[in-house]
């Protein structure tokens, strides 16, 4: 949002496991726009606790679960006269929780600090179902 407010930046957070025709649709816009381009790409580690060899299924339920949203910012489109911002997640078709209790991260936590971690998790969800509403009223406006 930080980058996208200066209104001559494109941005693009890209999941290949997710969508790889998105991925490579939002390189090819960054690679030809004429000024600075910011594609964040989501990208599981180790240290999360998953299974390494399957990092692209970890990465598709991220965006599956509204934890990392897809979209792409094209400050060109604006000078064309069309919004400059596309949403292409859907709405969230996995649990959010499931799966951020999926990674080693989160569950730490949950086992050091059971009395707050729900607390946490629930306002985590929250917080990202609130970001998916902005976008969604950026991708409406015109």
């Amino acid at each position: 949002m930080m980058a996208m407010s200066y209104g001559y930046v494109y941005v693009a957070t890209v999941a290949m496991g997710a969508n790889p025709a998105q991925l490579l649709k939002a390189l090819t816009e960054a690679e030809a726009y004429h000024g600075p381009s910011l594609v964040i790409a989501y990208a599981p580690c180790i240290n999360h606790g998953i299974n390494m060899t399957k990092s692209q299924a970890e990465i598709k339920k991220a965006v599956e679960a509204g934890y990392w949203p897809l979209y792409r910012f094209n400050p060109e489109l604006a000078d064309a006269g069309k919004n400059p911002f596309t949403l292409d997640s859907k709405d969230p078709s996995a649990s959010y929780k499931d799966f951020i209790l999926g990674e080693t991260r989160y569950t730490a936590l949950a086992k050091l600090f059971p009395e707050v971690a729900d607390t946490l998790f629930t306002k985590a969800e929250e917080d990202a179902n609130a970001r998916l509403a902005t976008y969604k009223r950026l991708a409406k406006n015109d």
